[in-house]
């Protein structure tokens, strides 16, 4: 049972890889952030549409690895239409996800995909550089956001 779980999670991952949602520019966004991974080379930029408190659009291009662009992509699907502190709300369920051993699988949807990285330090900074950007481009942050 364990091991279909585990191909089915490894199965959305390579989707989203392949098939990256929401992945481009966004003309005209409201906000934006970019966030680079020196250990493996991650670059991506954030690009955000916020309407009356809200995540109207969300969209990220880029390069990087198969979990990087696979959570850049989930994590489009999953802000969009959100308020800023319900995104920031997931944020942090999501992080806490892939750090600690406790972190809640509640309200995450698709994205307990990425529970298992928490056995890989290394690729944890894969899975939430798109977060860390998406955090500097609500806050407004110019600057490049870095694993580091």
């Amino acid at each position: 049972m364990m091991t279909d779980l585990q191909e089915l999670y490894q199965e959305v991952i390579l989707d989203h890889n392949k098939r990256p949602r929401n992945f481009g520019r966004l003309e005209g966004a409201t906000h934006r952030a970019e966030g680079f991974n020196p250990l493996c080379g991650d670059r991506i930029t954030v690009f955000l549409d916020i309407e009356a408190g809200k995540v109207k659009e969300v969209y990220f291009q880029g390069n990087g690895c198969a979990i990087s662009t696979a959570s850049a992509s989930v994590m489009t699907e999953m802000v969009k239409g959100r308020t800023l502190e319900e995104t920031r709300e997931l944020f942090d369920k999501f992080h806490n996800l892939v750090t600690r051993e406790d972190g809640e699988t509640e309200d995450l949807g698709k994205l307990v995909v990425f529970a298992g990285v928490r056995a890989f330090p290394i690729r944890v900074k894969c899975a939430t550089l798109a977060w860390h950007t998406l955090q500097a481009a609500l806050k407004g942050d110019q600057t490049s956001v870095t694993t580091e």
